[in-house]
């Protein structure tokens, strides 16, 4: 399947901005997050519309490109486990370059990394690799509901802001085989007692 698409709303005609350096071209466009768009504890799910604003400049080597996108990301806090939603709001410019400048360029410079660069093909240009790299790094990697989220007991897993005052009687292991033994020592003591009194 090719990814370059004209149907992909996050795939860009570089017709629409043209070879003249200097001459630039903005969108405003809606677009659905693809799939796998964040990390294993947020992202922004795969349908959900997300708003980017870009312009495309003109320059010499093929088309910079920079722009904001925005969306909703959700997931769950680490502390409570609860359902969250973050706003995000990244930045981006990259430089997508024409087919015959990346192959000039990699004839100069012999250790240009092909990888790392962005062209344009088929006079389009794809920006969700550039919005994965904009938009993932800048997640948070352990998202909370909020700063102060006391999250869940360790002991028995109760949710702490439903009873700030819950807790549990914690007993030094040492003294652990004696807590065993407590059951059937009192009633013995209270035997001693009566024979006492009597």
């Amino acid at each position: 399947m090719n990814r370059n698409a004209p149907a992909s709303p996050l795939v860009l005609d570089a017709k629409d901005v043209g070879r003249r350096p200097g001459s630039m071209h903005e969108v405003s466009l809606q677009a659905d997050a693809p799939a796998d768009f964040g990390t294993d504890v947020l992202s922004v799910p795969q349908g959900q519309p997300m708003d980017l604003q870009a312009r495309m400049e003109s320059v010499h080597e093929g088309v910079l490109v920079s722009g904001t996108v925005s969306a909703t990301a959700t997931g769950a806090c680490v502390r409570c486990l609860d359902e969250i939603d973050l706003p995000v709001d990244s930045s981006f410019q990259e430089l997508f370059v024409w087919p015959d400048r990346a192959k000039h360029h990699r004839e100069v410079d012999a250790e240009a990394d092909e990888e790392e660069e962005h062209r344009i093909e088929d006079d389009m240009i794809d920006l969700e690799p550039v919005l994965r790299d904009a938009v993932l790094p800048n997640l948070p990697f352990q998202p909370v509901c909020r700063d102060d989220c006391p999250g869940l007991c360790s002991e028995c897993g109760a949710r702490l802001e439903d009873d700030p005052e819950h807790h549990h009687e914690l007993i030094d292991p040492r003294w652990a085989a004696l807590e065993a033994l407590a059951p059937l020592a009192t009633p013995s003591g209270d035997e001693d007692n009566e024979e006492k009194r009597n």
